[in-house]
């Protein structure tokens, strides 16, 4: 088994470290209730008093941590004895989880300049871009990690679609065995381009995570600074024409004050697209710079913000209790690695990273949270009782029964939406647990539609519990795996990776001629 239950001290309050907004030291900070909402305090003895909100509910904050997971890290770290997180990065020994998603950064170069942007080859002053060759090394070392070979691999940036050697390394992603191969891109390509598309498919692409802001064009002036509306129609568009189209999931940046009254119109504009959309991913946004105490308070955004403004943008159609951290499912996995006698991606991320809700799609007016026909927590909860019985146990079929009886125990098909019987769901659920393969996993989502909310850290809301259980990390060419808010905040490898592996922007412009920088 891959998980056990955390070492997270819970309730309220607490304590955790974390870092100075200014100079990025550690230092001890404060996490309380306060008017209902969780708050992060700290104090550096050089810069002074820093206060964030954290989570803008505490009761859902309380139950998210019920679900809380430790993983066993990777087997052969690349840093060992690793004394200080988040500086000794790569992955260390202190690491608590294997990598579920890896983040590939093709090139830093971009066809728009969006001023919220972790990456940006004419702010930086250098083009950072690796060698095909070098992309195929981190691949394999991706897929070489134990427990666990890397299973989905995303390639961003930049702007991964610009990157000459882009088909090629979907095609050797594919080459090397990853079950989920997507891009996240602001598809402008995909939409001008269908030829590029199409080859994208034809290499492997399964999905692409589509920078969506909302449907007001001024939207996208103010964030992204220019018009987008019609690209992102037409990408969708593009998508629709192909036999088989991989799946969109679109990904809103929600910045308070900006697009949090579009919650609402995405979660309708996906489902009347659902033949394509398969999920959104919204991202409260990080404030990757520095930042005011009265602005950080005007446009701080949280998960229990959108969870809250999805029920009240949807009528109730899916309310705060549908929401489940990223960790909840991890019996699931014990359960299938234990029976199976191999080991599975286990999400044991920090409870606090994200929150998702899966809903079953009955048209574009009517859709069922699992929730509301699933007893999600004793389910899961007897679930991993199961799990851990199970590695103990010589004969393993005899578990995998009593599986099945927890999930008709847990499941009322009478509560089940139209169309779904208890029979096929358990099928679904099955293969699912068996088969790392894209093709189950689309069978399950044939007629769901997946609604998360990822919240990845800024300086001052960095809790290094956090950064220590991150599953979604990056590759970089020198061979190591860096944690995703270690990469783009904190310590910022992202600075010392590129600077090592770049070249200096006039050079690229004089050697290469290439029009987007």
């Amino acid at each position: 088994m891959i998980a056990k239950e955390s070492s997270l001290t819970k309730g309220l309050p607490k304590q955790t470290q974390s870092l100075c907004p200014e100079c990025r030291k550690i230092i001890i900070a404060d996490i309380f209730e306060k008017d209902g909402k969780v708050l992060m305090e700290k104090t550096c003895p050089e810069h002074g008093h820093f206060s964030d909100i954290y989570w803008s509910d505490a009761t859902m904050y309380k139950k998210a941590e019920l679900f809380a997971f430790d993983g066993v890290g990777v087997e052969d770290p690349f840093i060992k004895n690793a004394k200080v997180c988040p500086s000794d990065c790569g992955l260390c020994d202190l690491h608590l989880s294997h990598t579920s998603l890896a983040n590939v950064d093709l090139t830093n170069r971009c066809n728009m300049k969006c001023p919220i942007c972790f990456a940006n080859a004419n702010a930086a002053g250098y083009v950072y871009e690796p060698t095909i060759e070098q992309i195929g090394k981190m691949l394999s070392t991706l897929r070489e990690q134990k427990p666990v070979p890397c299973p989905a691999v995303q390639f961003a940036g930049g702007e991964p679609t610009i990157y000459p050697h882009f088909i090629e390394a979907i095609a050797k992603a594919k080459e090397l065995g990853f079950a989920q191969i997507q891009v996240a891109t602001n598809g402008i390509k995909f939409a001008e381009d269908f030829e590029l598309l199409k080859a994208a498919s034809d290499a492997g692409l399964n999905t692409i995570y589509l920078q969506f802001d909302g449907l007001r064009e001024e939207i996208y002036l103010t964030a992204r600074g220019r018009k987008l509306l019609d690209v992102k129609l037409k990408a969708i568009d593009n998508v629709r024409k192909l036999e088989i189209p991989p799946s969109i999931v679109l990904v809103p940046t929600i910045v308070k004050g900006v697009n949090d009254d579009q919650i609402g119109p995405i979660f309708r504009f996906a489902l009347e697209n659902n033949d394509v959309i398969r999920g959104i991913n919204f991202q409260p946004v990080a404030f990757t710079g520095r930042i005011n105490k009265e602005d950080l308070v005007k446009q701080r955004y949280t998960l229990p913000d959108l969870a809250n403004d999805l029920e009240v943008q949807t009528q109730g159609q899916i309310v705060k209790t549908d929401w489940y951290p990223v960790p909840s499912v991890v019996p699931v996995s014990t359960l299938a690695s234990a029976i199976l006698g191999v080991p599975k991606v286990t999400f044991t991320t920090h409870p606090h990273c994200g929150l998702a809700t899966y809903l079953f799609v009955q048209d574009k007016d009517h859709v069922v949270p699992l929730t509301h026909f699933v007893d999600v927590e004793p389910l899961f909860r007897e679930l991993y009782e199961l799990s851990k019985k199970t590695e103990k146990a010589k004969v393993k079929f005899p578990s995998k029964l009593k599986a099945y009886a927890l999930l008709k125990k847990y499941i009322h098909e009478d509560k089940m939406p139209e169309g779904l019987d208890i029979i096929s769901f358990l099928k679904m659920l099955s293969e699912v647990m068996g088969d790392e393969s894209k093709e189950s996993l689309s069978k399950f989502s044939w007629k769901m539609i997946f609604v998360g909310g990822m919240h990845f850290q800024d300086l001052y809301n960095y809790d290094i519990e956090r950064v220590k259980r991150c599953a979604i990390h990056y590759a970089v060419p020198d061979g190591r795996i860096i944690p995703f808010c270690a990469y783009n905040g904190g310590p910022t490898f992202r600075e010392e990776v590129e600077k090592k592996f770049s070249v200096p922007i006039d050079e690229w412009r004089r050697t290469r001629g290439t029009e987007h920088t």
